[in-house]
């Protein structure tokens, strides 16, 4: 879906700037919700929305471009920790705002109950596929965190995802949704694209959201999606899936990964492109 096709219904929800929505609704400890929602009602969803939804604009857009690439161990431990549902789980990533050429490390560890912390730091765009510059907080935060790999582990390029973003804010329950289209995924020598869904996420504190009852009186339920996992599973059918099978099998069977004529990523340190 194009940002043309859901213009008019974004046009009619109220801005919000980011310092203000950062404010309203950092939420950097939180419970996320996942849904995959067909293309074709999401403008009708954002008109559900209206009276009590404000959209982040920036200058006059409201749909933004993001790239993350995100990086594991030689053995996948962070794959394979969310494969098997291990209690404390993490995930290692950069993440560029294309149209801004903001870029940030990130780090995101899965605690109990559901809840989500993510841990960030500022970061040069030229790095974006690599640790390198930022290893020591990665290592700080995984080791505070009691979450990751012994430090000095490799930590590798294993994924690029491709998307574009909404971001909607709230106020009544200082919560956030992110509605992000053409989601697009590239491993070495692949790429997936998913076309006719979007992944609506919702975010707060613990409680569902307006956005949660909407979609669950419409019959839609959480679906077990990860950008990283789910992404790398249909990329690799030889990893282990379980948690996704049923979302691989319904939504990505007619997805099949395109050959791209050259590596996406690379994992020789010298070899280091711009995000940007």
């Amino acid at each position: 879906m194009t940002p043309a096709a859901i213009g008019p219904a974004l046009a009619r929800l109220a801005p919000v700037g980011l310092a203000d929505l950062v404010e309203r609704a950092a939420l950097q400890t939180r419970v996320d919700r996942k849904y995959l929602v067909a293309e074709d009602a999401l403008p009708l969803l954002l008109e559900r929305l209206t009276p009590y939804a404000r959209v982040l604009d920036i200058d006059g857009e409201r749909a933004f471009r993001y790239r993350s690439v995100y990086f594991d161990t030689p053995e996948l431990t962070s794959y394979h920790r969310t494969a098997y549902r291990r209690r404390r789980r993490f995930k290692v990533r950069t993440r560029t705002y294309l149209d801004s050429a903001e870029c940030w490390l990130e780090v995101k560890v899965s605690g109990a109950r559901g809840s989500v912390t993510k841990h960030r730091l500022p970061y040069h765009p030229g790095d974006c596929d690599t640790v390198r510059p930022g290893r020591g907080f990665v290592d700080e935060t995984l080791a505070r965190e009691s979450a990751g790999p012994v430090a000095g582990i490799s930590l590798d390029p294993v994924l690029i995802t491709e998307y574009r973003r909404v971001t909607l804010l709230l106020p009544d329950t200082a919560s956030r949704i992110t509605i992000d289209t053409g989601l697009a995924w590239r491993a070495a020598g692949s790429a997936l694209r998913l076309p006719g869904l979007v992944v609506v996420e919702t975010k707060s504190t613990s409680a569902a959201t307006p956005v949660d009852r909407l979609l669950w009186r419409a019959g839609t339920r959480p679906a077990r999606i990860s950008k990283y996992a789910t992404g790398l599973a249909a990329l690799r059918p030889d990893l282990p899936s379980m948690p996704w099978r049923r979302t691989l099998r319904r939504h990505f069977r007619d997805s099949a990964p395109a050959a791209v004529p050259a590596p996406v990523l690379s994992h020789r340190p010298e070899q280091e492109a711009s995000c940007v």
